[in-house]
């Protein structure tokens, strides 16, 4: 059933373009089959794609984004190029060069290495150590940085153009608009949930290009091709994917829904050092060689240890890595020794468990261990010599920390926080998966958890002033007092990091004090801390949780990555021979391309809402956007059978609920059962994708050119993706004004032909 049955106006972006033969009729079914495999195939190599690059290239791991608006490029001028035949090995030959790249062990050492130190280096944006570079070599590395990445870029542009030529094609082809979208839009869910399946089950890379070449092969030989050379590149690209999972020198690597871990067993400290050499840019301490009994890396960096502490397990004969004066108060012992009676705890950030090993060596009878990945769970219930994991006392919660200080009704004398170091942003968002960990709203959380004499000890590796101002302040403002802060140095007992000391800080003095070996190394660790900033940073909120920001400004890697976009932009446009159409834009296009700005930046928004009210876990985050796309279907829906309701009252409505949103705060609702909190999050959220989804279909059903369309509309997203950088200054919310404001524009950019079938 189609929406509106005006004829509208003519455009550039309306007619054929010259050289090409006009649109023939063709099997609506067919094409509707065809629809439906390139957007299942589409999304599912989209995700893909974004996790395998996010987790080889470790710079990207906070910039997943960038992967994203690549894609999104190569889909909208694939659209506007979709006169042109699709074919399967346009689409092949990209992805095995980039494949090979990123899972040849050197080559993807390399790049992974060079991009991350390069782009960090020039930008100031240090993930980790700093990055030593001059002037003139911060100028010299960023170019070549760039270039590397521009290269990357482009292979996954080009992977992208001929889904979106088919994207395009079969859309401008089908008679049925709102049918065609919604055959699209289920696509792109069934490809979303064969994603999030493969990692629901700790999938290795192999296993997802099997996914996706099952899925592939049924375009083989379409644009007239050779079969048998299409299912040579697929043989070839399930190659590279057997060796995307192999990591030399290591033992076991799994695949957990956030991460790549692997292992490494510390009893081989030659080829250890080596191994840490290699992963760990400018970080590279001797004592790590052997440090604790099994090393686990994260996307290629050594992340955490098992650390044996139990009695006659630590070396008397290196005093150097293990000094005698620390021994039974490493910092994973500390905590439960600031307190007189610690009977009840609780452990955030658990990782393999030395935290919670720590707190039943010194007295506590009952503890929580909150870790948000299961496998590093299921690494420390099968590698830690102590088996914390298994003692009756622990009860292991795979939550994310925000998560259960909302929902847990229990009260605990001593909490701690584990060194949570996020390797990963959250979909779509600036936003890493410890951010919202740390903020005034989380802090106060936490301490209303506490029993009456309870305190909070917060792990934090601060390697900048800043960093050490920002925690202390945030802990200060909310208990009231200045916390008591020491570092505790890195050696053969542990990572190490700064220590923050906060609750009733009274009674843990006296425990200091009466613990006179206790007393001796905190003052030397007080020595050891950078000096504070005269001014407190900005503190970090809910609204904006940057932590690893000095100040509200949007950091120069972001900039620079813009910068090569708009590059690949002016490639892609002389490459695909696409002038005509970015001189032919006009009104029409800029209408879709708002709507898509717009739509991208709700989506976000919806994201970072659901991560502090529901949490910051992998499930919800995949739930969110499967509700949004299954929210677009019920506009689809709603379209159908109400024709003859204008538009004007969804524009209305959906500009209203954006303002609601920016004035109500859904953590509000964090007291509620977690399923009636998700219902209520799920719909306030949702709404505006109701009405949005409304208005796009009706706007898109009256244009000729669905593909013109189409691509201005991924053009828009691609927009929106990147202007949430703003939120680096303006806080998340802000994104809501933006997003009203773009459906203004909208509705006063909207050409007639739009306007008329608005009444219909």
């Amino acid at each position: 059933m189609s929406v509106t049955q005006e004829t509208p106006t003519t455009s550039l972006t309306q007619t054929p373009m010259p050289g090409t033969a006009p649109v023939r009729p063709e099997n609506p079914a067919k094409l509707s089959v065809d629809l439906f495999a390139i957007s299942v195939v589409g999304l599912f190599l989209e995700l893909l794609l974004i996790r395998w690059v996010t987790t080889e290239i470790r710079i990207f791991a906070y910039l997943q984004n960038t992967v994203l608006v690549v894609c999104f490029l190569g889909l909208g001028m694939g659209c506007w190029d979709s006169r042109k035949k699709f074919s399967l090995r346009d689409l092949l030959v990209p992805l095995v060069i980039f494949a090979g790249l990123l899972a040849l062990p050197p080559s993807r050492n390399y790049l992974g290495n060079s991009i991350t130190d390069l782009l960090s280096g020039a930008s100031g944006h240090e993930i980790w150590d700093p990055t030593q570079m001059s002037g003139l070599q911060r100028v010299i590395g960023g170019a070549i940085g760039l270039a590397l990445t521009f290269g990357m870029m482009f292979l996954l542009w080009a992977t992208f153009v001929p889904v979106g030529r088919m994207l395009g094609s079969s859309l401008n082809k089908h008679p049925n608009t709102l049918w065609a979208y919604s055959v699209n839009v289920a696509g792109s869910l069934v490809g979303i949930w064969l994603f999030v399946g493969c990692s629901a089950l700790g999938l290795p890379p192999v296993a997802w290009f099997i996914v996706f070449v099952a899925g592939a092969m049924f375009f083989l030989g379409q644009g007239g091709k050779s079969k048998l050379v299409d299912l040579g590149l697929l043989a070839v690209i399930l190659g590279f994917g057997a060796l995307a999972g192999y990591e030399p020198g290591w033992g076991e690597t799994r695949w957990s829904p956030y991460q790549k871990l692997s292992i490494y067993d510390t009893s081989r400290p030659k080829e250890a050092t080596t191994i840490w050499g290699k992963i760990g840019g400018e970080r590279r301490p001797a004592t790590v060689a052997n440090f604790g009994t099994h090393m686990i890396g994260v996307n290629n960096v050594g992340y955490q240890a098992t650390v044996d502490h139990r009695p006659g397990a630590i070396p008397t004969n290196d005093p150097e890595k293990y000094p005698p004066d620390q021994l039974g108060y490493s910092q994973y012992d500390v905590p439960p020794k600031l307190h007189p009676n610690p009977r009840k705890t609780l452990v955030v950030g658990a990782g393999s468990g030395n935290d919670v090993a720590g707190m039943l060596r010194n007295g506590a009878q009952s503890v929580i261990a909150v870790e948000i990945d299961p496998e590093i769970i299921a690494f420390g219930r099968q590698l830690h010599p102590e088996k914390p994991y298994d003692d009756p006392r622990v009860t292991v919660v795979n939550d994310d920390a925000r998560s259960y200080f909302a929902t847990t009704t229990e009260k605990f004398d001593v909490i701690a926080f584990g060194l949570l170091d996020s390797h990963t942003t959250t979909a779509m968002t600036n936003a890493r998966l410890d951010h919202y960990v740390y903020t005034l709203e989380s802090l106060r959380a936490a301490k209303s958890l506490l029993n009456p004499g309870g305190i909070i000890v917060l792990s934090f590796e601060a390697q900048k002033p800043f960093m050490l101002t920002r925690m202390s302040g945030a802990l200060e403002s909310v208990f009231g007092r200045e916390p008591l802060v020491f570092r505790v140095p890195q050696n053969g007992y542990g990572w190490g990091g700064v220590i923050f000391v906060a609750g009733d800080q009274d009674a843990s003095r006296v425990q200091i004090a009466a613990d006179p070996k206790l007393d001796k190394l905190v003052k030397q660790w007080q020595a050891n801390l950078p000096e504070k900033l005269s001014e407190s940073p900005e503190l970090a909120t809910d609204d904006w949780p940057y932590i690893y920001l000095e100040g509200r400004r949007i950091p120069m890697l972001y900039l620079l990555l813009a910068g090569s976009l708009l590059a690949l932009f002016a490639v892609g446009v002389r490459s695909l021979k696409l002038p005509q159409i970015v001189r032919g834009w006009d009104k029409t296009q800029t209408h879709f391309f708002l709507l898509g700005a717009a739509f991208m930046l709700l989506e976000v928004q919806n994201i970072s809402k659901a991560a502090v009210v529901l949490g910051n876990t992998w499930n919800v985050n995949a739930v969110i956007i499967s509700g949004i796309l299954l929210m677009i279907l019920a506009a689809n829906a709603l379209s159908a059978v109400a024709q003859r309701v204008p538009t004007w009252p969804f524009y209305f409505a959906l500009i209203g609920s954006c303002l609601g949103l920016y004035y109500l705060d859904l953590a509000t609702f964090g007291f509620l059962p977690y399923r009636q909190k998700a219902a209520v999050v799920g719909l306030l959220t949702s709404l505006p994708m109701l009405f949005s989804g409304v208005i796009f279909i009706r706007s898109f059903a009256n244009v000729q050119r669905k593909d013109a369309a189409l691509g201005a509309n991924l053009f828009g997203s691609l927009a929106g993706a990147l202007i949430q950088s703003v939120t680096f200054v303006t806080g998340i919310k802000a994104l809501l004004l933006i997003v009203a404001g773009f459906y203004l524009g909208a509705i006063l950019l909207k050409p007639r032909s739009v306007a008329k079938s608005a009444m219909v």
